[in-house]
């Protein structure tokens, strides 16, 4: 078997973390070939770079988008546009595998219909982690947040609607998804630094796409 052969998981299992939230465990795995091929042509033309926040922080997860716009962060602020800042040019169109992935990821979350026009994909290498932040610079917040695990396994946490909240861990696996919209579209949620480790087919990294509808 070819090292991006999918493997089939006909019934992935389906985990209901709060209210308008669910988790996917394996749902992406049989499309992992399709996705890591469709990653690879993205990253030759919009490769990974680690962004700097308004505060002028340097960002520990590198980042790159495909899809109609992508989502920045420098020391102007946080945005969607349409061109890569360091390029000039459109980001890579999104791929047929990433379109199909959100749209049935999300119909089983319980929201039919999603047709992201965005994909923001993060690099963790051991160490990176992502703070507690809300998805918020969206246009509206009616369409879900669709976040697909690949490579190394990672602790998600998923709290509530003010940073305060406690938030409940999930480890997440190569494959697994994580949705969540209605009353969840706007929980605090982050990842805790990566552990060190070696993924099969992403070696010492987990990649994560995140689908949302921004505009």
């Amino acid at each position: 078997m070819d090292l991006f052969d999918a493997v089939p998981d006909a019934h992935p299992a389906r985990e209901h973390i709060a209210e308008g939230a669910v988790l996917l465990r394996g749902h992406a795995t049989p499309l992992e070939g399709d996705l890591l091929a469709a990653l690879r042509e993205i990253v030759a033309q919009a490769p990974f770079r680690r962004m700097q926040t308004p505060g002028g922080h340097q960002m520990s997860v590198a980042m790159t988008n495909c899809g109609a716009v992508g989502w920045v962060t420098d020391r102007t602020g946080y945005r969607y546009d349409r061109a890569d800042p360091e390029t000039g040019h459109d980001w890579p169109a999104m791929p047929p595998s990433f379109a199909r992935l959100a749209g049935e990821a999300a119909a089983a979350g319980g929201f039919p219909d999603f047709a992201p026009d965005a994909c923001l994909i993060n690099r963790y290498e051991p160490g990176a982690r992502m703070s507690l932040h809300q998805d918020r610079d969206e246009q509206d917040f009616a369409a879900p947040i669709v976040s697909v695990s690949l490579g190394l396994p990672a602790i998600f946490l998923f709290g509530g609607l003010k940073r305060s909240d406690k938030p409940a861990r999930y480890r997440l696996a190569h494959g697994d998804v994580v949705v969540w919209g209605g009353p969840s579209r706007l929980v605090f949620h982050g990842v805790a630094p990566l552990a060190d480790g070696e993924h099969r087919l992403t070696g010492r990294q987990r990649i994560n796409l995140t689908f949302r509808k921004a505009r």
